[in-house]
């Protein structure tokens, strides 16, 4: 499943926000694989942060003046984060620019880690790292749909809870962009999602 991931990932031509004036972040999708079984590496943030706080995220931040790229952004904060090395990480590529709602363009990188890593929790920042398998997110167990407006358009984003921790809104986002670039998920976000409808279909 990496190889077909790395491959969408590579052709994929990710959609660019032209944002002016706005700050940029980035964030790391980290991929790992277990016993054939991808999964994906999140985030809670640290409740005592300013923003998000509380929240699943992945890791990434705010770009500082020095970085040379925004990939180079979400290799460091990733560092800062959660202590993983980006000698350690094979980035894919990017995905689609987002705007989150504090006015902040967020470029996500996909990157796959090797069998073997540590994790370690930044805990000024970082509260829990977990993981969730690919599968569970193919399947779209929704726990409901949130509509999030920008660029003059609708997205009806799916809201996922995985093992008490709560998945929304941007990240959710990001997740299931992703699923449908690189696993053909085709998981509805332009249009309202009828959940009566789905359970007939199933």
């Amino acid at each position: 499943m990496l190889d077909k991931l790395r491959m969408r990932v590579m052709d994929h031509k990710p959609r660019v926000i032209e944002a002016a004036g706005l700050p940029e972040a980035a964030v790391l999708i980290p991929i790992t694989c277990v016993h054939n079984e991808p999964e994906i590496i999140l985030t809670l943030r640290s409740k005592r942060l300013s923003t998000h706080s509380g929240e699943v995220a992945f890791p990434g931040g705010r770009r500082d003046p020095g970085d040379v790229d925004l990939q180079f952004t979400a290799l460091r904060e990733t560092h800062e984060e959660i202590g993983l090395s980006p000698e350690l990480i094979d980035v894919v590529g990017p995905m689609d620019s987002l705007v989150s709602r504090f006015g902040i363009k967020v470029t996500p990188y996909v990157g796959i880690l090797p069998d073997v890593f540590e994790l370690t929790p930044n805990a000024d920042e970082i509260e829990e790292i977990f993981r969730v398998p690919v599968s569970y997110l193919l399947e779209d167990p929704r726990e409901m749909t949130h509509r999030i407006d920008y660029e003059g358009r609708s997205w009806y984003v799916p809201s996922y809870r995985y093992e008490g921790f709560k998945i929304w809104g941007l990240t959710a986002l990001m997740l299931t962009e992703l699923m449908n670039v690189a696993f053909d998920a085709n998981i509805p976000l332009s249009i309202p999602y009828d959940s009566d409808q789905e359970k007939k279909s199933r």
